[in-house]
């Protein structure tokens, strides 16, 4: 996997913005900690749509990234998020697991509770797996 990680940080200034602190990392589990604030707020002062739908995303694709490993790269193809819980403040877990992990795809569901473990936001990714002119031969 080529995603540079150091101590939880994947880089990016996009990453870096969401306040993302990726705690555990494999092929079969993402998790992440951050923390919601004003930085997140649509006009109505609660955390946006796309800010959720944005830690599916990162989190889906660096999950399927770790699973398919050094024989390609992952792109997200299709993302789904509901919303459940407006959340305006506080830290937030996020956690994806995958639903299928296949030789072209993958799709990865996260979910994300709030700091009293209450359901805020879910949302599922269909990721498309691009074997490298390597990794198409390996194994």
């Amino acid at each position: 996997m080529d995603l540079e990680v150091v101590n939880g940080d994947f880089s990016g200034p996009f990453v870096k913005y969401l306040g993302l602190e990726v705690t555990s990392l494999s092929g079969d589990r993402v998790e992440a900690r951050w923390a919601a604030g004003e930085q997140h707020h649509q006009p109505f002062g609660i955390v946006h749509g796309g800010v959720h739908a944005s830690v599916v995303e990162t989190l889906g694709s660096i999950g399927a990234s770790a699973w398919f490993g050094d024989r390609g790269k992952c792109v997200g193809v299709s993302n789904t998020t509901d919303f459940y819980r407006a959340v305006r403040e506080g830290e937030l877990i996020s956690v994806g697991t995958p639903v299928h992990q296949g030789r072209s795809q993958q799709v990865w569901l996260i979910e994300t509770h709030d700091g009293e473990g209450r359901l805020v936001a879910r949302g599922q990714l269909r990721v498309q797996n691009l074997p490298s002119a390597e990794g198409a031969t390996a194994g």
